[in-house]
C-alpha cells in the first residue's frame, strides 16, 4: 500500500514574474498536477487570475482546502516592467516572444506563420505600471495573511532561472518531509 498525501501549493507574484513558468517546472519536476485555483473557486468567488488576491479570497481558499505552501516570486518591478514592454505575442497561437532574450527571427514577425506580432495592451509601460502598483497595493496583505499562517517562502531575483533551483530545493524537502510525516 502506498500513502499519498495532496500536497497544495499556491504561487504567488506580479504580473510577469514567472509564475507559470514556474508551475510548469513544479509540475515537470515533480510529477504534480496543475489546478488552478483561479479556476476552482471561480464560480464561488468573484475572481481574475492571480488569485488570491484579497485575504478574503485567501481565506475563502483556505475554508476550501488546506494550503501546504505558499511560493512568493519577488522580482523588482523595474526588471518586469522591462520584461513585459518587451512582450510580443501571435494572437491566432499564443506564441510568445521578447525582443530582449527570445526576439522572433524576423522582428514583428512570428517564426510559424510569418504573420505580424502585436504588443497586447496590457504589455503597454503605462499600463504595467498600473498592474504592478495595484499588485503591490492588494496583494500585501495576502502576503502578510501567509507569512503569518507560517506558510509563506519568497524567492527573490531577476531571471527564473536562477530563482528556480532553490524553489526546487525547497520544494524536496518540504515534499520530503511531508512524505516523512504520511508513512
Amino acid at each position: 500500500m502506498v500513502l499519498q498525501k495532496i500536497f497544495r501549493a499556491v504561487i504567488m507574484g506580479p504580473p510577469g514574474s514567472g509564475k507559470g513558468t514556474v508551475s510548469a517546472r513544479i509540475t515537470k519536476s515533480f510529477g504534480l498536477k496543475h489546478i488552478s485555483s483561479g479556476d476552482i473557486l471561480r464560480g464561488n468567488i468573484n475572481a481574475k487570475t492571480g488569485f488570491p488576491r484579497t485575504v478574503f479570497q485567501a481565506e475563502a481558499l483556505d475554508d476550501a482546502y488546506s494550503v501546504d505552501t505558499v511560493i512568493n516570486l519577488n522580482v523588482p518591478f523595474q526588471t518586469i516592467k522591462q520584461r513585459l514592454t518587451s512582450r510580443w505575442t501571435h494572437l491566432p497561437s499564443g506564441r510568445v516572444y521578447n525582443i530582449d532574450f527570445n526576439p522572433p527571427k524576423v522582428p514583428g514577425f512570428d517564426d510559424v506563420t510569418e504573420e505580424p506580432l502585436v504588443q497586447r495592451d496590457d504589455d503597454t509601460p503605462e499600463t504595467v505600471t498600473r498592474r504592478l502598483r495595484a499588485y503591490e497595493t492588494q496583494t500585501e496583505p495576502v502576503l502578510e495573511y501567509y507569512r503569518c499562517k507560517g506558510v509563506l517562502q519568497t524567492f527573490s531575483g531577476t531571471e527564473t532561472n536562477k530563482i528556480w533551483p532553490h524553489i526546487e530545493a525547497f520544494l524536496h524537502r518540504k515534499l520530503f518531509s511531508i512524505n516523512q510525516k504520511v508513512a
